[in-house]
């Protein structure tokens, strides 16, 4: 069986969460974080090796409180996301402090990961049912050395929103054949009534279906994506204009543009779990309850890893 490695964007800063750093906090009744259990899941569904994208005025705590700690379960290697390090003949501006979105923290994988990936969020808990599904099909993308035919898994967007304020997703158009058509990062997402409400790009408020399909940044990749993100980032720098402080490269974004422009495939896996984490600190309190249950019902141990 082919290698597959899971790549855990960890580098975010947590702002929304009181400034702490979210993906670090105590959910678990044995003190688990919520990377815990996706590494748990990731392994359990045939997963070899954990990268994990962090920063390094992070690399102290983040080894601390879970690197040393799962390193003696799986294979772990770090790559580091910084806001200068950026191709050459581009320097950051002066006054911007935090890097430049997902796209450019994956990219920090260049050279590095060289197997079929998953990438996940830090602070985001995706059930065991899309890991697998996108294990499966990774590994049946490197025994037939297929290129640029990636997938997601497709989650309910009613089962992604949080109680405590209003959330990012990227939504999807989705053809007959579960084939991705267009994914758009849609902003401030809230539940009103039996629908959603948020804002599009151009902050224009739009209605979205409680049932449609959405994407929480958890995408199957072959190595190939790699230099796709790498050209892709490039172009952006590009074109950031006016907005050089606050212009983020996302990964949807760079999906979308990859598949409009016929450059690959994105087969939309689609998975019925319920994601919850910590996008608010009043959405700890619910997390915490939310992974007591699902001990309770023996879904995990009441200690993941001894």
């Amino acid at each position: 069986m082919s290698k597959t490695a899971l790549v855990i964007m960890a580098a975010g800063m947590g702002s929304r969460f009181g400034g702490g750093i979210k993906q670090l906090e105590h959910v678990g009744p044995s003190g688990e974080i919520i990377m815990d259990y996706s590494i748990f899941d990731a392994r359990e569904a045939g997963f070899d090796k954990v990268v994990f994208i962090i920063r390094h005025d992070l690399e102290a705590a983040f080894k601390e409180i879970i690197g040393n700690r799962i390193e003696k379960e799986i294979e772990v290697e770090y790559v580091y996301q910084e806001l200068d390090d950026l191709p050459a003949g581009f320097t950051a501006p002066a006054e911007r402090t935090k890097p430049w979105g997902t796209g450019q923290a994956v990219l920090s994988c260049l050279g590095k990961v060289k197997e079929p990936f998953l990438v996940i969020n830090a602070d985001d808990y995706y059930g065991k049912e899309a890991f697998k599904k996108i294990h499966d099909f990774l590994c049946e993308a490197a025994d037939k050395k297929t290129s640029h035919q990636y997938c997601m898994a497709g989650f309910i967007l009613g089962n992604t929103l949080s109680d405590n304020g209003i959330v990012t997703r990227g939504t999807c158009s989705v053809d007959q054949n579960g084939m991705l058509n267009h994914v758009e990062e849609t902003y401030a997402i809230e539940r009103k009534g039996s629908v959603a409400v948020g804002k599009d790009g151009k902050d224009n408020t739009i209605e979205i279906a409680l049932d449609n399909p959405v994407s929480m940044n958890m995408w199957g990749f072959t190595p190939d994506f790699l230099e796709e993100l790498k050209t892709d980032f490039t172009s952006f720098l590009g074109k950031i204009g006016d907005n050089p402080l606050k212009a983020e490269h996302l990964l949807p974004d760079v999906v979308g543009r990859l598949v409009d422009q016929k450059k690959a495939t994105v087969k939309v896996l689609s998975t019925n779990d319920k994601w919850f984490g910590v996008t608010y600190k009043e959405d700890k309190e619910i997390v915490v309850n939310s992974f007591q249950a699902l001990v309770d019902q023996g879904q995990y141990p009441a200690c993941l890893f001894e």
